[in-house]
């Protein structure tokens, strides 16, 4: 026996169970988008949505999509696709790709419009994954070309002080080196970090033994860019456990020291590093540079995969593991920054 769903439009009880195994979304929607039928794989995934607008059903919207490909085929009787993300029941977001249909009455007009949906959250998943595996060979060959090359350089410089018997000459070559062993670690686990979820193993730490003992790391560098490095930590502060934070601050340290280089504006740089209390419930990490600064759009792509402002030095992946972990822990981050002023990064965390 057929009967007709809300719009009119005869769906046969025999076919119903064919809809109902399709493995993607099949529902009807009337010239309200008003969801007036649905197929079993479309219920277990998003509820019910009978009698609700499509846009709320999928995205908690209060009126129509831009791109809505259903609008599409009211408006000229043809198929149309288009690539949404929702929101499913469960709160999670799904990628789909959606075939709208128009339905026509007995005088060729657009009664209705059937969506067909296919959830590719898995090859959009694997997709990237492979965009940022070849993102990451092209990017990392330059990066450990130019590490390799200031090992090579360091190198030599050791072998001539050995040679000359020139102890201090030699102790240059080799801080030369360890800087560099120092960048191929930082970048290495930058790569681990961002390209997997890992589960950090957290600690019980003093803050301010995290600052005074990653600003001790920079100081040959610093020196060696002839910019001066500070560190203020409040002792004060409670033991903490944190996971990571000592990757966290290194990048930014990092960042800084390289935005010092970059600014050629001023005579002298400082990157002052501090940890300290932000409210009787929250602490903070804060690494301050004033060099070059930055723009609103850099500011606002700052934490994005492989976005740099270092053109070809630099990977783009310190920011995003910085962003990653400080989230891991349930933090927030404030920048604060203007071409030429020079950056603020701080990181607030509660504490616990």
């Amino acid at each position: 026996m057929d009967r007709p769903d809300e719009t009119g439009i005869i769906v046969d009880l025999g076919f119903r169970a064919v809809i109902d195994r399709l493995p993607g979304y099949l529902t009807i929607q009337d010239r309200s988008f008003n969801i007036t039928f649905t197929n079993k794989h479309f219920r277990d995934d998003f509820g019910e949505g009978i009698g609700s607008p499509c846009y709320t059903v999928y995205k908690g919207r209060s009126e129509i999509c831009e791109t809505c490909p259903a609008q599409k085929s009211f408006r000229d009787k043809i198929v149309h696709l288009s690539e949404e993300d929702v929101q499913l029941a469960t709160g999670e977001t799904a990628h789909l790709i959606v075939y709208s249909a128009p339905i026509l009455d007995a005088f060729g007009n657009v009664a209705a419009v059937i969506e067909m949906s296919t959830n590719i959250t898995g090859v959009k998943k694997v997709q990237k994954e492979l965009t940022f595996l070849g993102q990451s060979i092209a990017i990392l060959s330059h990066d450990i070309k130019n590490i390799l090359e200031g090992l090579q350089g360091g190198a030599y410089v050791v072998d001539e002080g050995i040679k000359d018997g020139n102890i201090e000459l030699a102790g240059k070559g080799w801080n030369i080196v360890k800087r560099n062993i120092a960048d191929i670690l930082r970048l290495s686990q930058n790569v681990l970090l961002s390209a997997k979820k890992r589960d950090l193993k957290y600690q019980k730490v003093s803050p301010a033994n995290i600052v005074r003992d990653v600003v001790d790391l920079f100081k040959d560098k610093s020196e060696a860019m002839d910019i001066k490095l500070k560190c203020r930590a409040n002792p004060a502060l409670p033991i903490v456990k944190l996971g990571g934070m000592r990757r966290v601050l290194s990048n930014l340290i990092s960042n800084a020291l390289e935005a010092c280089k970059k600014d050629s504006s001023k005579d002298s740089h400082i990157v002052e590093v501090s940890a300290d209390f932000h409210d009787k419930d929250h602490f903070m990490f804060q690494v301050e540079d004033n060099g070059a600064g930055m723009g609103e759009v850099v500011r606002d792509n700052i934490f994005k995969e492989f976005f740099s402002t270092k053109g070809l030095d630099g990977t783009g992946l310190g920011l995003l593991v910085v962003d990653k972990i400080v989230k891991e822990h349930g933090g927030r981050i404030e920048v604060l920054t203007a071409p030429g002023k020079g950056s603020t990064f701080r990181i607030i965390l509660r504490m616990r």
